[in-house]
This record gives structure tokens, sequence and C-alpha cells, in this order.
């Protein structure tokens, strides 16, 4: 008679180990950044890469860009700020606390985190990335998968680092490309975070820096390119009001004509007159 003994004592140890976390986060998952910057901090390590676009992280008081095949080592309870600029996709490797009784890839962790926050990665691991990404948009419940894209990187990260010196932040906006994109876009809605993205800078900094600048808000700048434009087109005489409201972007004649006499001090009428044909 066959010795059930080895088996059954095999079972009852893998039914007496703890079942995993579910609070705990997924190994790798592919995030959407949002344009607003956010601040939190986990008290598991994590490793961010990016996949397209840029996004702004601010980790432990040092920030920078990462854009496709670069990143950054956010440790243990390290409060982070990260945004998008503009649409920005990355990867995320979570390790959660459950899976520090892996020596081996804690160590690799700790000693990445304390030489590089920001690292970049070569073309042959950012090809194998990209292959596995593709999986992962395919399988997004697939915990099996998301657990071999952890491991299969964080095993080759140390081996295709290259150094990444940090960007230099402007301490100047590029007003100009500022106000190209004003220009170009005079007739819509014009967001903070639009404008932050045409200068590649999160919105906060942004907003930050216009201020330092310029002395006015971002949303005072506009609205003083659109009664300018207007101005203009009512000198030239060939447009209506309510034309020339649309082009500049207002909602209406009547939200055309409140802004307008409030900065001017006389509506666009009035104003219209002073360069009627007599």
């Amino acid at each position: 008679m066959t010795d059930l003994k080895p088996e059954l004592s095999s079972a009852m140890a893998t039914l007496s180990q703890p079942a995993p976390d579910l609070s705990d986060p997924k190994p790798a998952e592919v995030m959407t950044l949002s344009s607003e910057m956010n601040i939190h901090a986990h008290d598991y390590t994590q490793i961010v890469i990016g996949l397209s676009g840029q996004a702004e992280f601010d980790v432990s008081g040092v920030g920078n860009f990462i854009g496709p095949g670069q990143g950054c080592v956010v440790t243990a309870s390290t409060e982070h700020a990260f945004g998008g600029v503009g649409r920005s996709d990355i990867l995320v490797l979570n390790m959660p606390s459950a899976q520090q009784d892996d020596p081996l890839i804690y160590a690799k962790l700790n000693e990445l985190g304390r030489k590089d926050i920001y690292f970049q990665l070569d073309n042959q691991i950012q090809q194998l990335i990209k292959l596995l990404v593709v999986e992962m948009y395919a399988s997004p419940e697939d915990l099996l998968l998301s657990r071999a894209c952890n491991d299969t990187i964080i095993a080759l990260l140390h081996r295709h680092l290259k150094s990444y010196h940090s960007l230099q932040r402007e301490s100047r906006l590029d007003m100009e490309a500022v106000d190209r994109y004003i220009e170009q876009h005079l007739g819509q809605k014009i967001s903070v975070a639009q404008l932050a993205a045409s200068v590649y800078l999160g919105e906060s900094q942004f907003h930050m820096l216009f201020k330092e600048q310029t002395s006015v808000t971002p949303h005072q700048y506009v609205l003083a390119k659109r009664i300018n434009s207007a101005k203009s087109l009512i000198e030239a005489g060939s447009l209506s009001l309510g034309h020339i409201a649309e082009l500049c972007g207002f909602s209406g004649q009547s939200a055309f004509t409140h802004a307008f006499s409030r900065l001017q001090g006389i509506s666009p009428s009035q104003y219209k007159k002073r360069f009627s044909v007599k």
C-alpha cells in the first residue's frame, strides 16, 4: 500500500501557509498619470519606469522628469510627488511588505535606491519591457504574469542601467513657447495643465514659475491675450462683435462684453465706435 504521509504532510504545509494579502498592490501594473500633482507615501518599495509621454517626480526633495526608458526608485515610506506632463504612461513595480522574505531582491533594491534615485535603462531591457507591457495590456488581471514581469525586470535592472543626469529645471519659462500655444488655441478653452505641457512642466511647478516671472496668474495672462486680440480685430472693423468673441475664445458675446468692459473700462461697442468711419 502506498504511503500517503509525505503527500499529506506536503498538502498540510501548503494549507498552513498564510493567504496572500489582497490589500497588496499588483507586483507590476501599467498606469496613466493625470496632469495633477499627487503626493503620498507607502510602506513598500516601488520602482517606476516611463513608457510614454513625460512625468514629473519629486522623491525625497530630488526632482526630475521621467520619459520612456527612464525611471526612479521610491523606497518604503518615502514621501514623493508625481504627475503627468500631458498624457503619461508608466510601469510600476510594487514590492509589498509580504515579499520582504526575499533578501536577494531587497538587497538589490536597497543598493539601487542608494545609488540612483533616477536611472536610465539601456535599449535591450527597454525592448523587453515593451514586450511585457503588451502582454500586460492583453491580460491586465493575470497576477502570475504581473509577478513574472516584476521578477524579470528587477533581476535585470542592475545590469542594464545607464547614468541618468538629472535634467536641470529651467529657472525661467520659455514664454515664447507659451505665447505660441496661446495664439494657436485662442479660440478654445486653455487650461493651466495645457500651458504647462507646452513647456514640459508639471502644473504646480509651471504655476509657481509663471507667477514669479509674470506677476500674474496664467488665467489672467490668457484673458489679457484674448482681450488684446479682440481689440485688434475690432480696430480692423470687418467682423461683428459676436464673431470676434467666438474667435477670441469667449463663451458668448455677453461674457466677452463683461470681460472687455472690466479690463478696458469701456464696452466693446463703445470701443468699436472709436474706429467707425465718420
